[in-house]
């Protein structure tokens, strides 16, 4: 137990010092979300995370690329049919689409690995788009995230911001593994005029394994570009 009290804790376990535990930082922004719509702060404008399209577990497929991103190379990182982690790199084509070979259950961030992506890059699943890397990003920015079997997640801290002469209401999504909806777990205001909202969770959250968290907002005033992001500490079941 004396682990987990001396030092600085999270400095411990991002060393690797602390025995059976993990951390996630999880960041996203969402380019333009509009007027009375509501989103989950990911690349896509005015979309709730289309969750229902992992509902079978199921191969990826990456779009067909523009010109200037063929042979390029994408990482996506997710959870398999087990909520395992997985991993797959794809070689963009501006010939087609091309077909993942690994079953994916859920999946929340993909980069790029040889060159930044002069266009969209874009992946789905069961024919909905469920990754976008935003042009010249290199990266998704998906605030969402899904525990990993046999770990509990604790949420430490949550931060947003909201595009100037913006404002915004913001939930934080939580759907606890064997239940069917998303129930709020934490609700915020954030207005660009007034800058960003923090929240440090004096006493962390617990995030079961399997659970999805999903980060949406419901902007009041003006089109207006809403980050948003959160720290997870993983501890493995038992520790």
């Amino acid at each position: 137990m004396s682990q987990y009290l001396e030092g600085n804790l999270g400095l411990n376990i991002a060393r690797g010092l602390v025995s059976r535990t993990d951390f996630v930082h999880k960041f996203g922004a969402v380019p333009a979300m509009s007027q009375n719509q509501t989103g989950t702060i990911w690349d896509k404008n005015d979309t709730v995370y289309p969750w229902s399209a992992f509902d079978t577990a199921g191969i990826l497929v990456a779009a067909q690329a523009d010109a200037a991103d063929n042979t390029k190379t994408v990482i996506v990182f997710g959870l398999d049919a087990n909520y395992l982690p997985i991993s797959e790199t794809f070689t963009l084509s501006s010939s087609g689409t091309v077909n993942g070979t690994k079953t994916f259950k859920r999946v929340y961030r993909a980069y790029m690995v040889s060159g930044d992506n002069a266009q969209n890059v874009s992946f789905s699943r069961g024919g909905t788009e469920v990754l976008r890397i935003t042009a010249g990003k290199s990266q998704t920015l998906m605030a969402i995230y899904t525990v990993p079997a046999g770990y509990t997640g604790y949420i430490t801290k949550g931060v947003c911001s909201c595009q100037a002469g913006a404002d915004a209401t913001g939930d934080m999504f939580v759907r606890y593994f064997g239940q069917q909806s998303f129930r709020v777990g934490h609700s915020f205001e954030v207005s660009g005029t007034g800058g960003e909202y923090v929240y440090d969770f004096s006493v962390p959250i617990p995030i079961p394994e399997k659970s999805d968290i999903d980060i949406r907002a419901s902007v009041r005033t003006n089109n207006a570009r809403i980050t948003a992001a959160f720290d997870l500490i993983l501890v493995e079941a038992g520790a």
